[in-house]
């Protein structure tokens, strides 16, 4: 029983997170409450441009109807109806200025609210004829513009101070700013979201395009391990979370119908490419595929519970979005419980970052080159998210908030995945690059010669600024042209051996690329014995 409640609870928190519209630019509906004052709508207008177009039918039996717009600093006072200071309909009328034309009369006394009284139709209208007294209503179509010293926050309202029955309405409002097609649709605090998202998304085209060509280089050098493939899976979700973003706002601004699958999918792809992230940089802070092959059973145990927590935490924030937020407020999406658990988390998360990196580089110094620009770029990383919540809750005003958070999150994470891309390039010349040991040698336990001893728990030292590429794109050196192989030198030796009676064992050679044993360079003064005989 338990269990198909829980079961019903899920599906309805889901049908709600994919069903409701995230902006009020065009909506619909029918009214029916019993209070005598309703939220409808809110919207950012510019100043000049910004215009409301209303279509309202009632029964004419629920006269006088008001259509109210509040502005921003009058909003406080009147909303959220549990907690604000005015309760009563007639104390939030009291806040409201005559000169600014606040209050729209929804009656033919009021020429400005274009209202005809008409008979109801016998099929749009049969609810209302069979439930209501009378058979005529008031039919409203009109419009209002808004001149203000600033982008505002306008917040539509019905009421009847005098209803004892509450309210009831048929509504249609469409809200514009203007006539450009990247704005005529879009609240002002969305103005430039598409923009920049086509914009980060041209670089992501580079960096997906870069992160691609550095895999197919570092899998030809057995060079592709697990934390890297991570990175790739990471910069594909981004990627694809910006593209649902763009067609979504492209699809919005085309007709100002609002598709919410678009919007959800790319949120949802952005949370599981961070959480992939978050992932990623742990195992590389522990030192997975750089200085050991394996996690502990007690690592992965920490590590699992640490992922499985911090994704159920990003899905209650999802859920606690779709159905607890209450549209009457601008709220942040991370300014619930869920999204400070989710601080709290990542905080927790960034302490045991540095505590793996620290304890990573007691054991393997040699990796300092890496781990101090790692640790440095991604400590930025972990602490924007807080940081960015305190700016949005208080420095950031309401009316430009979404669009200054978009451009920040997204300019954190470009710079996230360019900065991994930089450290992780396969090149002679980077000293950071943290991959020494080849997928091929992960668990091999050493070879003969005792030259490489690897395993799974813990890779063989290389030696501080020993690029494991430095030697394959060495430049030619006339010098080294005459070479052989390591078992070459050894019969070489051996037939000096048998020559001059000379007992002395050639010598291993450390520190090398572990697919060249030992280089050895043969010359006809190395090769001669003490008489002179070749």
């Amino acid at each position: 029983m338990m269990g198909t409640k829980w079961k019903w609870s899920f599906i309805w928190a889901f049908y709600h997170l994919f069903s409701q519209c995230c902006s009020a630019l065009y909506m619909e509906g029918d009214m029916r409450t019993i209070e005598d004052w309703a939220f409808l709508a809110r919207f950012c207008f510019l100043s000049e441009v910004g215009e409301l177009r209303f279509e309202v039918d009632y029964p004419k039996s629920f006269a006088v109807q008001n259509l109210i717009l509040y502005y921003d600093d009058q909003w406080d006072s009147v909303y959220p109806l549990d907690s604000a200071p005015l309760q009563t309909c007639v104390a939030k009328e009291s806040v409201l200025r005559p000169e600014n034309h606040q209050v729209i009369n929804l009656t033919t006394s009021f020429v400005w609210s274009g209202c005809v009284l008409e008979t109801m139709d016998p099929v749009l209208d049969a609810d209302w004829l069979a439930t209501y007294d009378g058979d005529k209503k008031y039919s409203c179509d009109s419009k209002r513009s808004f001149r203000s010293v600033r982008d505002r926050w306008w917040f539509v309202v019905v009421d009847n101070c005098d209803s004892s029955n509450g309210l009831v309405a048929r509504y249609r409002l469409t809200m514009t700013n203007g006539d450009s097609f990247f704005r005529r649709h879009f609240s002002a605090d969305q103005f430039g979201i598409t923009e920049t998202d086509m914009l980060i998304l041209g670089f992501y085209v580079l960096i997906l395009s870069g992160t691609i060509a550095v895999a197919g280089i570092l899998k030809q050098k057995q060079l592709l391990h697990t934390t890297y493939k991570l990175y790739v899976v990471t910069v594909i979700l981004y990627f694809l979370s910006l593209c649902c973003s763009i067609i979504y706002y492209l699809d919005y601004a085309r007709d100002g119908m609002a598709a919410p699958f678009l919007k959800i999918t790319g949120r949802v792809l952005q949370a599981t490419s961070d959480a992939v992230f978050l992932l990623m940089l742990i195992l590389m802070a522990k030192g997975y595929t750089i200085t050991r092959g394996r996690i502990s059973h007690s690592g992965t145990i920490k590590i699992t519970v640490l992922m499985s927590v911090y994704c159920l935490v990003y899905t209650a924030l999802f859920i606690y979005e779709a159905v607890v937020f209450d549209p009457g407020e601008v709220l942040y999406f991370y300014e619930s419980l869920a999204g400070f658990c989710l601080v709290i988390l990542r905080g927790l998360t960034w302490l045991w970052f540095i505590y793996a990196i620290v304890f990573t580089l007691k054991h393997y110094p040699e990796k300092a080159q890496f781990y101090v620009p790692f640790f440095f770029a991604y400590t930025f990383w972990f602490l924007a998210m807080p940081v960015m919540i305190l700016i949005a809750t208080l420095a950031i005003p309401q009316w430009w908030r979404e669009k200054a958070m978009n451009a920040i999150e997204l300019f954190v994470a470009l710079i996230a995945h360019t900065g991994f891309l930089i450290l992780t390039r396969p090149a002679a010349a980077n000293t950071n690059f943290p991959y020494h040991v080849r997928t091929s040698q992960v668990g091999c336990s050493g070879s003969p010669d005792g030259m490489l001893t690897s395993t799974v728990d813990g890779f063989a030292h290389h030696g501080v600024n020993n690029n494991v590429l430095e030697t394959e794109q060495r430049a030619t050196n006339f010098d080294e042209l005459f070479t052989v192989g390591y078992n070459s030198s050894r019969q070489s030796a051996s037939v000096t051996k048998q020559s001059n009676g000379n007992t002395q064992p050639p010598r291993p050679i450390h520190n090398r690329d572990p697919h060249i044993a030992s280089i050895f360079q043969v010359s006809g003064r190395h090769s001669m014995n003490n008489n002179g005989n070749r």
